[in-house]
């Protein structure tokens, strides 16, 4: 396998629009990255510069040290998934799956066993003569992934692949695909726009917004650490709450005032955010660190603030409530134990340790990494 580089890598079409401005990706060998972000964010245009599909309009790229832009797809050693399969229709299973290593002149033998272990690792040993018609889409994404394997490249790339599944083959897959990385100890770059799919997939996601890079990081330190409002709210589901409020003097203390509500902060968030007294702010804070009080329990810092109900979503071991202030909306993560009725007011508890403060105009954080 391989390392992947990309160095103040930039993508312009028709000379005006754009894709990626200046991005700075370094990947290690046997790593799982995943670039994710929102339709049209630069994470395809990237996959597809790396894999040469795309020319690079400026930086460059490096696989396993040496320098690929100018060199042709065929001979990056690359291979690559695409959303749609690309499945040859005239041909079995298994010609596809050889097709590829019979360009290359490979000896019939050698052929024969690549397609086949590569058929054992992921289950399709009996569909091996059948033609793509005959497969459902979780079939077809197999064979797909079984065209890249046999021709054990240093590199796999998969652009959506999951996208036309549905919902419970998604899930199957993106396991079967998670356990194939660690079987073929293999360096992976993936792109979705799912961030369920990054968060449970990636060792590395690097999420990304109008062609540039937002945060590179591990899915833990995305989730608790979001470096901007764009990527707290793109990570998480249901996505983080945003509050507009304005930050306060409170003796030798601050507090977050929203209108309606005002949130005491704790000690350890005095001193980066001394500089903000009296700005507008936005407080940033996940459905699930805002509780029903009487089943806290956590020995935390919490804050009680009150909202009335505008909907109700029983979810079965959850339920997720959408509330309003009368000035802010936000929604909250609870316990099926008690499910208020759509109208009432409401007791919340608020962990306010697990706030997060982000600048009204930048949208930066203003916590860092704590």
């Amino acid at each position: 396998m391989a390392e992947v580089s990309l160095k103040n890598v930039r993508k312009v079409f028709d000379r005006d629009v754009v894709a990626v401005d200046d991005a700075n990706i370094d990947i290690k060998d046997q790593e799982f990255v995943v670039l994710v972000g929102p339709s049209g964010c630069g994470k395809s245009t990237t996959l597809r510069m790396v894999a040469g599909l795309e020319e690079v309009t400026g930086g460059e790229i490096f696989i396993d040290g040496k320098l690929v832009n100018d060199i042709p797809p065929k001979d990056r050693d690359i291979a690559m998934v695409f959303q749609n399969y690309a499945l040859y229709p005239h041909m079995t299973v298994y010609q596809n799956m050889a097709f590829g290593l019979k360009l290359r002149k490979y000896p019939k033998e050698e052929i024969d066993e690549r397609v086949r272990e590569a058929a054992d690792i992921l289950g399709i040993e009996e569909l091996l003569e059948r033609k793509p018609k005959a497969l459902s889409g979780g079939q077809r994404q197999r064979v797909a992934v079984g065209r890249a394997i046999v021709r054990k490249p240093k590199v796999f790339l998969f652009d959506e692949p999951l996208s036309n599944l549905d919902a419970k083959l998604r899930v199957q897959m993106r396991t079967e695909i998670s356990k194939l990385h660690t079987k073929l100890e293999a360096t992976m770059i993936y792109v979705t726009h799912d961030q369920t799919e990054a968060m449970t997939m990636g060792d590395r996601i690097v999420v990304m917004k109008d062609g540039r890079i937002q945060q590179n990081d591990t899915p833990l330190q995305l989730y608790n650490h979001p470096a901007n409002q764009f990527v707290a709210g793109f990570i998480g589901s249901p996505s983080m709450n945003f509050i507009e409020g304005r930050l306060v003097a409170d003796g030798d203390g601050l507090r977050f005032d929203e209108g309606k509500i005002s949130l005491p902060l704790l000690d350890e968030m005095k001193e980066p955010l001394a500089g903000y007294v009296g700005q507008e702010l936005t407080l940033g804070i996940r459905p699930e660190d805002i509780h029903d009080p009487d089943t806290m329990g956590r020995g935390v810092d919490t804050i009680t603030i009150e909202a009335q109900v505008e909907v109700v979503e029983p979810m079965g071991n959850e339920v997720f409530l959408y509330l309003t202030t009368g000035i802010s909306s936000f929604v909250a993560r609870v316990d099926p134990i008690h499910i208020p009725e759509v109208g009432h007011q409401v007791k919340l508890a608020v962990e306010i340790g697990k706030a997060h403060f982000f600048s009204k105009d930048a949208q930066e954080s203003l916590l860092g990494g704590r």
